[in-house]
């Protein structure tokens, strides 16, 4: 067995394999770039080396240099983690020519893979099903848009190296696949250093379905059975779940079977995943192999029981598989949200800062024999850049059935606190209570097609809305009385009594900051002898008891309400500025006002402040760099017509005109380093 392992890899990732290491007994080494040189995984590592630079490319794409600290720090294997090196077939080579061990496939297998034109034809000559497309390199836009319109729109356009959702673009018209060719290939240039594409069909109403294949290096292969992962935006993952709510028996063991098939063609051995695409009636094809571990396995860890990074570091050592297939079985069901530093509510686009507050709920097995799991590679105070992936955490929870642990997950997304960035947790949080994820119906176009128009959060139903109204004048009532107990006194009275204390929640649109009264809810509020909160209407209608704690090393507000005998619990977030109060809620944003009568009733000579009209402004709606200019000062523009392209780790964001305009003036140049909403240009009238 290795006694040494360099983790050629950073963030969560590192972190993980870093704790199977320490469980084996196998002392680490981290690298990390001049970006890094304060981050966890370097904290956790035995020993660390600097590789400098700032991106990627200046650090962790170096082979020599991580080939020289394994040399210096006597590590005899490296684990590549996902993304960076982990699949590319020159590093697997390099390595071995050195004589230290790559914890993976072979480099053969990985160059058959990891390109995914040759991959196609491999899969086809192997019996796999394969998705109906052009499997060869296409070299220009022109011939793009030929082999598109044979094939039949819409189609996909693909990166053959890498992956990650990078270089991949849908197209549903001749347009659409010129520009999303030339757009794929700077991507995957710029992320894989190859800009080979190719197109194939795009199946409508897809699910992805993968399965994960375990294979030592005596040709023994098995599949750990399947996760789903059709929760995406721009074709990059963000919920996964395993097994998929979707399969029989019968796909299922046929996908396994296939799978199998493919890495035994390819004389695979290590961890790998194999990714279908699965229509409506079942029908499946493959789409890739990845030649890693992927994000997502600690569902498919959750349900097996085994640890993946354990057995690749066994195989890896000549080691034989220790179970068969019969061994596998599905034991509950296990879901994965991934966090990221983006902004949902502006297209999930990326969003960089300081960890001000960084509070994940504890991992745990809880007394309903759920289980919650964060796999991290930041802490608070940690800086997310604009250089690497914004994944920030993979949030995991277990139950015996898929309604268990949906409902972990949402307690655990209630829980999780971060605070200095944008964060992705409402919209995690909304789909997990989602009628059609609850159900199961989904596909990858689900978020283009449940939000049409970009998330806006999630609108609070009638009785949801009432009762958290009711937190938040509860809360403000407390807090009051605390801070000044002679001039505000809860009384502890009868819920009727006419001595309670009267206040009005006034709900404000918190776009517009406008207020109707129609939304108010006018309250009677007591205390309890034990402390909590009576509410009722002004008529005495709809009481409530409402029990409010905050633990003292957690920001979270957790309320109690019991009605009718009925106890509802709400983990949410609640934070006053000036005179209102702010409170989120899976989703659900609310801006109230809680007043007493007579100042409620002069609520509406109170002029909302209006927000400074921006129309005539190109904004930039993430922190990135600004990539390249396609207009100047002068120019007349149409409606659609591209403007310029931002770059933020990695991904390339073009921006256009919403209508026919003349370019008044750029404030911005190529190169320049932005931050949201940062000024690029503005506009006038074209004629």
């Amino acid at each position: 067995m290795f006694k040494k392992i360099l983790i050629a890899n950073r963030g969560e990732i590192a972190c993980r394999i870093m704790r199977t290491a320490k469980k084996m007994g196998i002392a680490t080494v981290a690298i990390y770039s001049d970006a890094d040189r304060a981050a966890k995984h370097v904290q956790l590592a035995d020993e660390a080396v600097a590789l400098g630079g700032m991106s990627a490319a200046d650090s962790y794409l170096q082979a020599d240099k991580i080939i020289k600290a394994c040399k210096q720090t006597g590590a005899d294997a490296v684990h590549p983690g996902y993304g960076f090196l982990s699949e590319q077939a020159g590093f697997a080579t390099a390595l071995d020519k050195a004589k230290i061990a790559f914890i993976g496939p072979p480099a053969n297998a990985i160059a058959a893979m990891g390109d995914k034109i040759e991959s196609k034809k491999l899969a086809k000559a192997a019996g796999v099903s394969t998705v109906p497309g052009h499997i060869g390199v296409i070299t220009t836009a022109k011939e793009a848009v030929k082999i598109a319109d044979k094939i039949g729109y819409p189609v996909m356009i693909k990166a053959s190296a890498g992956g990650g959702g990078k270089g991949m673009r849908i197209a549903h018209s001749a347009n659409e696949v010129a520009d999303g060719y030339a757009t794929a290939m700077r991507e995957a240039a710029s992320s894989f250093g190859d800009d080979r594409v190719f197109i194939e069909k795009f199946v409508t109403s897809p699910r992805h379905i993968e399965i994960q294949v375990l294979a030592d290096q005596d040709g023994q292969c098995i599949h750990l059975n399947e996760r789903e992962c059709s929760i995406q935006r721009r074709n990059q993952k963000i919920i996964e779940e395993a097994p998929s709510p979707f399969l029989d028996n019968t796909t299922r063991e046929a996908m396994g079977a296939e799978a199998i098939r493919l890495a035994k063609a390819v004389g695979y051995y290590s961890a790998g995943t194999v990714e279908f695409i699965v229509d409506d009636a079942r029908n499946f094809y493959f789409l890739e192999m990845n030649t890693r571990l992927q994000v997502e396995h600690p569902v498919t860890e959750l349900i097996t029981g085994l640890d993946l990074v354990e057995e690749m570091i066994r195989i890896a050592a000549g080691k034989p598989l220790r179970h068969k297939q019969n061994d596998i079985k599905i034991n509950g069901w296990a879901m994965e949200s991934r966090l990221y530093a983006e902004d949902p509510y502006r297209n999930f686009m990326p969003a960089i800062g300081r960890l001000s507050l960084y509070r994940p709920p504890t991992e745990q097995t809880h007394d309903d024999g759920t289980l919650t799991r964060n796999d991290t590679g930041v802490g608070e105070g940690d800086t997310i850049s604009m250089y690497y992936d914004p994944m920030i955490a993979k949030l995991c929870t277990w139950g015996k059935d898929r309604k268990a642990a949906i409902g972990r997950m949402q307690t655990a997304l209630d829980a999780f606190t971060m605070r200095g960035i944008g964060h992705n947790i409402p919209f995690l949080s909304a789909v997990m209570e989602h009628d059609r994820f609850v159900s199961g119906n989904i596909t990858t176009a689900f978020i283009e097609d449940e939000y049409k128009d970009g998330f806006c959060g999630v609108s609070a139903s009638p009785a949801r809305k009432r009762h958290l109204g009711m937190i938040i004048a509860a809360a403000a009532c407390g807090e009051a009385s605390r801070l000044n107990p002679k001039r505000v006194s809860i009384p502890t009275h009868p819920r009727h009594d006419d001595n309670a204390h009267r206040q009005i929640v006034q709900f404000i649109d918190i776009e517009t900051g406008s207020h109707d009264p129609a939304d108010d809810q006018a309250l009677n509020i007591t205390m309890t002898d034990d402390g909590r909160f009576n509410i009722s209407t002004f008529t005495g209608d709809d009481s409530v008891l409402l029990d409010l704690a905050q633990a003292t090393d957690h920001p979270r507000l957790h309320a109690v309400i019991t009605e009718d005998g009925v106890k509802s619990d709400y983990i949410c977030e609640l934070s006053r500025r000036q005179d209102s109060w702010h409170l989120y809620y899976r989703g659900t944003s609310l801006c109230a006002h809680v007043r007493a009568p007579h100042i409620a009733a002069l609520a509406h000579h109170m002029k909302p402040i209006l927000k400074p009209d921006q129309s005539n402004m190109l904004l930039c709606p993430m922190p990135g760099s600004l990539m390249k200019l396609f207009v100047k000062a002068g120019d007349v523009v149409e409606a659609g017509q591209t403007l310029c392209i931002v770059e933020a780790m990695k991904m390339e964001n073009s921006l256009t005109a919403e209508k026919r305009c003349k370019i008044e003036s750029l404030l911005a140049g190529e190169g320049d380093i932005l931050s949201v909403d940062d000024t690029i240009m503005t506009f006038g009238d074209a004629d």
